[in-house]
């Protein structure tokens, strides 16, 4: 089997580039792990792509497998998942037709790009880890959400001279002292609230490159309560809610 793992982007189809499009287009068919009703304006956007690109390949729909949130072991959790997602994924491909003379070529659509806090790749890995099976793997890039929140913002990701760490919300406790700026994601908690300062500068984005993207900017102190309002509303109107955010200390270049 050929895999692609392609980066299509955070969710705006003009941004997906020109190198992935080349890519999907020469798919037998994509798998698209879903979540279930809640997101199915998330699967959309993925359909939405293929239906503009590439209207003619095959899309699996594969549940993706439940996993609990708040594991008092998350590795273990984790690892426990990301099995599960394999077991799926493998019984998908078993499902795909096989072209004569060739093996297929499966594709991936992974939102931004795939070496930036997403598990594609390691799922891929370890399908082709497992006897029997010959997977060669094609990685293409994706706009991030990181850059694309940066546009977003009209703002540059880094200070003159000064590194940016990009972490997540569960470990944003541990960098938030060191008074450098901070890109985080997979922030469900709003761990901002508890590990910034009140007159940091927050610069925040949801759904970014959707018609449903909300963008707030501000000291913590100030826009917290809208950011909690934001999310609440993206997840009873749209279902989904994935953000992003910058943390900068009012230390200015």
């Amino acid at each position: 089997m050929d895999a692609w793992v392609i980066g299509v982007g955070p969710g705006n189809p003009k941004q997906i580039t020109v190198e992935a499009v080349d890519a999907i287009r020469r798919l037998d068919g994509v798998i698209l792990l879903d979540k279930g009703e809640s997101t199915a304006s998330m699967r959309r956007l993925r359909t939405d792509l293929l239906d503009e690109y590439a209207p003619d390949t095959t899309v699996l729909v594969v549940a993706d497998p439940p996993r609990d949130r708040r594991p008092e072991d998350y590795a273990a959790e984790v690892r426990r998942w990301h099995a599960a997602r394999v077991d799926a994924i493998a019984e998908a491909v078993d499902r795909f037709p096989r072209p004569a003379g060739r093996a297929p070529v499966v594709g991936f659509l992974v939102w931004g790009d795939p070496s930036l806090y997403d598990s594609t790749l390691r799922l891929v890995d370890a399908l082709a880890a497992r006897p029997g099976w010959a997977v060669t793997v094609h990685v293409v890039p994706g706009v991030t959400s990181a850059s694309a929140l940066a546009a977003a913002h009209a703002i540059t990701a880094n200070r003159i001279g000064r590194p940016v760490h990009i972490t997540t919300g569960r470990r944003l406790s541990e960098t938030a002292a060191t008074g450098e700026d901070q890109i985080v994601m997979l922030d469900g908690a709003e761990a901002f609230r508890g590990a910034a300062r009140p007159d940091d500068t927050i610069y925040w984005g949801a759904n970014l490159g959707t018609p449903d993207e909300v963008l707030i900017s501000g000291p913590v102190a100030r826009v917290a309560d809208d950011i909690s309002a934001a999310r609440a509303d993206l997840k009873s109107r749209v279902g989904w809610v994935m953000d992003i955010y910058l943390l900068r200390r009012p230390d200015a270049d």
